[in-house]
């Protein structure tokens, strides 16, 4: 009987010391795992095209210019919200069937597993498709794209009305890509709001430029031609450039082949109550281009 109570008393000091070592420890892994955090990041090579099997060794991370430790990486298989902002305005005439079929690749690459939405940008913007997987939604919507006589562009109203939309929405990755030609940008916004929208939404932007887009001083003009250059780069996006048309649905599909082979890259950040400014990865091998934007947090998080 005396051996039986003593082994009972053991057991439960085990117990108790196991319980205390649980908590003890609790803390330190909450804390390990809030220093964890995630890019999805695209690595090309010199045509564009995805490079895989990169290990941790291939990935740089700074953070307001200081390197921070990669801790893992692995593709990105979380889903993406794509808003594809297209420019039907007049301007646009000659370069709408280029577009259509553009887009129609686009789609047919990334819509299986991905929400994709449609939003036409002549005049005001204007949702053709709300976000879906359905090919069939997806493909009438194309169809309906025609070129808006006596219409300008309203890509910086676009794409700050999209941002805002997709704040609402919980996907782990968001991606708005604009498709515009140089015609007349008929908006009172300035580049910067635009820049902070895309930024609060925490989205990667890629414009689709198809012309020669000289400088003006005339306000639309100016801040888009600012938005074309601070907005890709500040969101971990890009900006695609081409002269003619003729280069979209090769460009479009190049696209979603990058989007399609993300990597996820965790890295570690050392405890600290103010979020950096400036996240920026690049490759450590030479012929890679890298760009990546921050995983999403959930809406109201």
């Amino acid at each position: 009987m005396q051996s039986d109570s003593v082994g009972l008393r053991l057991a439960l000091v085990l117990s108790l010391l196991a319980a205390l070592l649980t908590l003890a420890h609790a803390p330190l892994r909450a804390q390990n795992a809030a220093r964890e955090q995630t890019l999805f990041v695209s690595a090309v090579n010199d045509k564009g095209e995805p490079v895989d099997g990169l290990g941790a060794d291939a990935f740089v991370v700074r953070e307001d210019g200081i390197r921070r430790e990669v801790l893992r990486v692995s593709r990105a298989i979380e889903p993406i919200d794509i808003a594809l902002l297209v420019d039907n305005s007049a301007a646009a005439e000659e370069e709408i069937t280029f577009i259509r079929d553009g887009v129609s690749r686009f789609d047919a690459l990334m819509a299986a597993k991905n929400q994709i939405a449609l939003i036409a940008i002549a005049d005001r913007p204007t949702i053709f498709v709300d976000y879906t997987n359905d090919p069939k939604r997806l493909m009438d919507g194309v169809g309906r794209l025609f070129a808006m006589p006596s219409s300008g562009m309203t890509l910086l109203d676009g794409i700050i009305e999209t941002a805002k939309g997709l704040e609402r929405r919980e996907t782990p990755r968001a991606v708005i890509v604009p498709i515009i030609t140089d015609g007349p940008e008929f908006t009172n916004r300035y580049y910067r709001d635009v820049v902070a929208a895309v930024r609060k939404a925490q989205a990667a932007l890629h414009i689709v430029s198809m012309g020669l887009f000289y400088h003006s001083e005339e306000q639309g003009i100016r801040e888009r031609s600012f938005l074309l250059d601070e907005g890709p780069r500040t969101s971990g996006g890009q900006r695609i450039s081409l002269l003619t048309p003729m280069g979209l649905p090769d460009a479009m599909q190049r696209l979603a082949r990058e989007l399609s082979s993300q990597y996820k890259v965790v890295y570690g950040r050392p405890e600290s109550l103010v979020p950096p400014e400036k996240t920026e990865v690049s490759s450590a091998r030479a012929g890679i281009t890298m760009r990546g934007a921050p995983a999403r947090q959930k809406a109201g998080a």
